[in-house]
Order: C-alpha cells, then sequence, then structure tokens
C-alpha cells in the first residue's frame, strides 16, 4: 500500500490556498494580453524540455536547459509590463481626493455627468481621466498643466473641436482639472472590439495600470462609457453615470454611517 501522510497541517492549507490566490490573480491580470500568449508559449517550452528529457533528446534538452537556466531573467524581461501593473495593484486605497467635503464630492461628480452628457449630446469625443492613489502623471506623456477648477463649461471647452486642447485626455485631481491634452498608455489586449477606438484603448490602457477611472464619450455614437481596471461599462446615461460614479467616489463619512449603521441592525437582532 502507498504510504500517505497522516496529518495536513494547517500551514500547508494555508500554503496551497496562498499559491491558488497567486496563480489566480496572476491569470485573471493578464487574461487577454499578450502576456497570456507568453505564458503559454512558455507552458509548452516546459513540456517540451520535459519531454526531451523522457525521450533521450539530447540535443533540444541542451538547448530548452540553456534557456530555462535563465528561465527568472527572461520572465521579468518579458512581463515587465505586467509585473509593474501588478504591483501597483497591491496596497490601492479606494478613496478619491480626502480632502474634499461630502459638498465637494458631490459637486465634483455632478460637474463631470453634466460635462460628459453635454459632450454626449453634440457628438463630440472626450476622455476624463479621474485620478485617486496613484499619481498619474507618472503614466502620461505631454500635457498643459491647467489646475483650474472643475466645472462642465471648462471640461465641455477644452474637447470642442476648435480647442487646441482637444486632442488627448484631461485628469482631474479632487475638483481640480490638473491637466489637459495628455497622451495615454495603450492598452495591448488582442481580444477588444473592433468598434472600439483609440479612446476606449487608451482609458483601459491607463485603468490597467492605474487605480484610476475613465470616462469616455464616443464621437461617433455619442455614447458614454465608463472603464476601471481595464473593463468597460458602456452606454451609460446621465443617471447610470452619476451612480456609478457615486458608488466608486463614497462621500467621506458614508462608509463610518454604514458601518455604525449595520452594527446597530446586529444589534437589533440580538435583541
Amino acid at each position: 500500500m502507498f504510504d500517505l501522510p497522516l496529518a495536513i497541517r494547517l500551514q500547508d492549507v494555508l500554503d496551497i490556498l496562498l499559491v491558488t490566490f497567486l496563480i489566480y490573480r496572476i491569470l485573471l491580470l493578464i487574461k487577454g494580453t499578450r502576456a497570456f500568449q507568453v505564458l503559454l508559449g512558455l507552458i509548452l517550452i516546459f513540456v517540451a524540455y520535459v519531454g526531451s528529457q523522457i525521450l533521450e533528446l539530447v540535443a533540444l534538452n541542451w538547448i530548452l536547459n540553456a534557456f530555462l537556466s535563465s528561465f527568472i531573467l527572461v520572465v521579468v524581461i518579458l512581463f515587465q509590463n505586467d509585473i509593474r501593473r501588478a504591483l501597483a495593484h497591491m496596497g490601492r486605497h479606494p478613496l478619491w481626493s480626502s480632502s474634499l467635503s461630502r459638498e465637494g464630492v458631490a459637486e465634483a461628480i455632478e460637474e463631470l455627468v453634466r460635462a460628459s452628457v453635454g459632450l454626449a449630446n453634440k457628438k463630440v469625443g472626450a476622455i476624463i481621466v479621474l485620478e485617486r492613489e496613484t499619481q498619474l502623471k507618472n503614466f502620461v506623456e505631454g500635457g498643459v498643466e491647467m489646475k483650474a477648477l472643475l466645472s462642465r463649461e471648462l471640461i465641455q471647452t477644452i474637447f470642442m473641436p476648435y480647442s487646441p486642447l482637444h486632442d488627448g485626455a484631461v485628469l482631474v485631481r479632487g475638483n481640480t482639472i490638473a491637466w489637459a491634452a495628455t497622451f495615454l498608455p495603450l492598452t495591448t489586449r488582442v481580444d477588444l472590439e473592433k468598434e472600439l477606438g483609440t479612446r476606449h484603448r487608451a482609458a483601459m490602457g491607463i485603468t490597467e495600470e492605474t487605480d484610476a477611472v475613465a470616462i469616455v464619450v464616443s464621437e461617433e455614437r455619442g455614447a458614454i462609457s465608463v472603464v476601471i481596471n481595464g473593463r468597460i461599462t458602456r452606454d451609460l446615461d446621465g443617471t447610470a453615470l452619476r451612480r456609478v460614479l457615486t458608488n466608486l467616489f463614497p462621500k467621506p463619512g458614508d462608509k463610518l454611517r454604514k458601518s455604525k449603521s449595520k452594527k446597530a441592525r446586529a444589534k437589533e437582532g440580538q435583541r
């Protein structure tokens, strides 16, 4: 009979769960990207290496052994963008400009919604990126520093075709338009719908690399989309956009009130 271990330690269970979670997060992060295809290629190389050992294919085994001896370096070179993105995702805080008051957050959201709806009605293309914890200026190129109070009139003026700032994206920090006419990194995903243009790809790119939220207005259809973590929600009206932004950027004190409310309900249930 086979000798099987009689006891499994708690550390073993924890170890397996952590490794499983790590693999799941890596696959989730690179799914649909070129990195996923590269990973499949590396797996095939490893399978070929094992096969060359079993079948005693000396020359092939020698070549693959030389390649795999530098495996860690190869992985770092091939996946440097994905590794950077994964590290950027760690420790992110979901709050938006904690210096804003409840009224300030509500007012900023309302200005963004009205600006987006106004641009959509006129079929003027736009991309508005909302900064959260990650400093966006480190991920974009070019741009004109604004430091102007956020308003729907200013956003709409910036994206009008006659404006010298209409090309590129607007970066919003709290209730301030920080930069205009900035160029964003494009996503490397290969599974996108053909109808998604450069603005949508740029919105996906910046939200894949940072914790930012991007609002995109389509020039062709006048449709509003929101992109978060590289995932796009399309065809939003003003009400739906307001709801999404309100959930993403809770007003200061909302979480505390919700926590107190839950505790109060729990106490009432115990009576």
